[in-house]
């Protein structure tokens, strides 16, 4: 499980806005190809990503399986790759900021990742996985501030 608090110099609305808007956040997802709306919460992605000396393409499954607007949204991804797979749960909670008109993202990620890619060791896929979700919430806060 990796955690991290972002301040993001946007409103709580702006910053709402963005996250549960697939197209928004596949922008800032490391690798993503694609991403297909299906109805207003399930959404289908393409991504490759390469863990150590591995690459794979994972076709992702992605539901927005709960919303508080604007305090707190979850997000399920579950991918799968020849040979791998990935479940993920991200959950978002958004606070008023210090400063007036800022916003405050708490979030967490539990990431389960089984098969080949399992294979390369735990210890890397958890600092690869840390990393690429920092570059997700580093790319979302830059994007809002833009």
């Amino acid at each position: 499980q990796s955690s991290a608090s972002v301040a993001i110099n946007a409103t709580r609305e702006r910053v709402w806005a963005f996250v549960i808007d697939p197209a928004q956040v596949g922008s800032c997802g490391p690798g993503v190809e694609s991403i297909e709306r299906l109805d207003d919460t399930h959404f289908k992605a393409r991504a490759k990503v390469g863990v150590g000396f591995i690459t794979a393409r994972f076709v992702a499954d992605i539901e927005l399986a709960e919303q508080q607007p604007p305090d707190r949204a979850v997000i399920k991804v579950r991918g799968q790759a020849p040979g791998s797979a990935v479940d993920a749960t991200a959950t978002m909670d958004l606070a008023d900021g210090g400063t007036a008109g800022a916003t405050r993202m708490d979030w967490v990620a539990d990431v389960n990742i089984a098969g080949t890619l399992a294979s390369v060791g735990a210890r890397l896929i958890e600092g690869t996985a840390n990393k690429l979700i920092g570059q997700t919430f580093e790319c979302i806060r830059s994007k809002l501030e833009a």
